[in-house]
């Protein structure tokens, strides 16, 4: 039965929210090594606030909102678990990837937050990351499971935005 539900799930063998944790750790910790001056200053209340709404749209926009729909349709936002449909509505009509579309965002606003250029700089790693060790795993399972109607899908939604 274990090996069963083993192979109707994705091959994703990484805890993906870890990789933008370490990305914004590895910024923080680049920027006491080698600071980044920009030669300009972002004031601190406009970043937290422009920091911050990035941050809280990504979670609510995107996360939150995509993890509402999953368990309205019986599954798991845990990539490694069964996906039973696809879901087309809410955030995933313009992205196919919208809780790793919030983990790069949440970067970015963490980032402004912070205002820590090796964050952004780390960002696109971050992207790439998450699209090699998790979206691929992901797509080529829902490829496999799902046949036409999920390359119709893909023909349809772009993967990031």
């Amino acid at each position: 039965m274990e090996s069963q539900q083993q192979k109707d799930a994705a091959a994703v063998r990484v805890f993906p929210p870890a990789i933008p944790l370490l990305t914004i750790l590895t910024g923080v910790g680049l920027s006491r090594l080698w600071p980044i001056d920009p030669g300009f200053e972002f004031p601190t209340p406009e970043r937290y606030w422009v920091g911050g709404m990035i941050v809280a749209g990504a979670f609510f926009g995107l996360g939150l909102w995509s993890v509402v729909l999953f368990r309205r349709t019986g599954q798991s936002e845990i990539p490694w678990k069964p996906t039973p449909q696809i879901v087309e509505r809410g955030p995933f009509r313009f992205t196919r990837n919208p809780m790793y579309l919030q983990l790069v965002l949440v970067c970015v606003g963490v980032a402004v937050i912070l205002m820590n250029f090796w964050i952004l700089i780390l960002t696109p790693v971050c992207a790439w990351l998450l699209q090699r060790l998790a979206i691929l795993p992901e797509e080529a399972y829902l490829e496999r499971k799902f046949g036409d109607a999920y390359l119709a899908y893909k023909g349809r939604v772009r993967r990031w935005l």
